[in-house]
């Protein structure tokens, strides 16, 4: 059997399974190209030069055993081979913190951020940073900035360590622990923060696949707004004068704009379109006056 004749079994067998995709992957026979190349240790980028050669029986066996490993225990692909890439940038990730897939890394990669920021922008937030990668794309994007990096999870920050040495940027990004802002230290120009926002309905019918993720990570509430309240109160003390927000929450806009209705941002175009991530400014913050903290 030759390489693309594997590729193409693996993708039946994931199909006919019914697992579920969105960690990297949006259909089975990318995720089968996936697996079968990394099980046998090839690069991810290398299937056009390889799909012709002939796999030996001790090779079909090990993809086999790894596909069914990804059928039967429904864990992101990324789990099973503790990489992930996000804007063509390897991440090492583990069951201790959400596999990485954030639109920001788009907006940070197209520049899209960018109008919006100055010559007076120094320092920058990486809030609820997982394993780390949004601080670390935006150290590669901005050398001129140093970041802090936050997360609630000590568990998340072992993962965000491996990374951030990895890219050897411990000089420019610092690890922080606790709840929301209250380890930030002093105030920051930039805030990017893919918090958890899923709502409680969405929650419960998520694919095993996002199950196997940290919940601490994903839940945010009846309306998925409980994180994002705490931080807009927040963010305005934590913001320099010229200060933004980007923040995304995928697909709850209208739990949003019920939550904070007087509230005016811009919403900025992804590869999911325009309403999965916004920006807002200081000044909007405080314009917004006191908000209902309830439901």
């Amino acid at each position: 059997m030759t390489l693309i004749e594997c590729i193409r079994a693996q993708a039946a067998l994931l199909e006919a399974a019914g697992v579920s995709f969105g960690h990297g992957t949006t259909n089975a026979m990318d995720e089968a190209c996936w697996l079968v190349l990394w099980r046998l240790g090839l690069p991810l980028h290398a299937l056009q030069d390889h799909e012709a050669d002939v796999l030996d029986a001790a090779q079909l066996q090990a993809v086999q055993a790894l596909v069914q490993e990804r059928i039967q225990s429904r864990k992101p692909t990324a789990y099973l081979t503790h990489e992930a890439w996000l804007q063509g940038v390897p991440f090492y990730v583990d069951e201790r913190a959400i596999v990485p897939r954030s639109f920001i890394a788009e907006l940070i990669a197209e520049a899209s951020i960018d109008p919006w920021l100055s010559e007076r922008t120094r320092r920058a937030l990486d809030l609820c940073t997982g394993n780390g990668s949004l601080a670390i794309l935006a150290a590669m994007a901005w050398p001129e900035l140093t970041l802090d990096a936050i997360d609630l999870s000590p568990e998340a920050l072992e993962v965000a360590r491996i990374n951030v040495d990895r890219h050897g940027l411990s000089e420019r990004i610092q690890l922080l622990q606790g709840d929301g802002l209250i380890p930030a230290q002093g105030v920051y120009d930039l805030i990017l923060c893919n918090p958890p926002y899923v709502n409680a309905g969405s929650m419960n019918a998520l694919p095993a696949e996002y199950q196997a993720e940290p919940t601490l990570a994903l839940a945010g509430g009846s309306d998925g707004m409980d994180f994002i309240r705490q931080l807009l109160a927040q963010a305005p003390a934590k913001l320099s004068a010229e200060g933004v927000l980007v923040l995304e929450i995928g697909n709850e806009r209208e739990h949003f704009e019920a939550a904070f209705p007087r509230l005016e941002v811009a919403w900025l175009e992804c590869s999911a379109g325009e309403d999965q991530v916004l920006l807002v400014t200081r000044d909007a913050l405080l314009a917004q006056g006191p908000q209902n903290s309830a439901v």
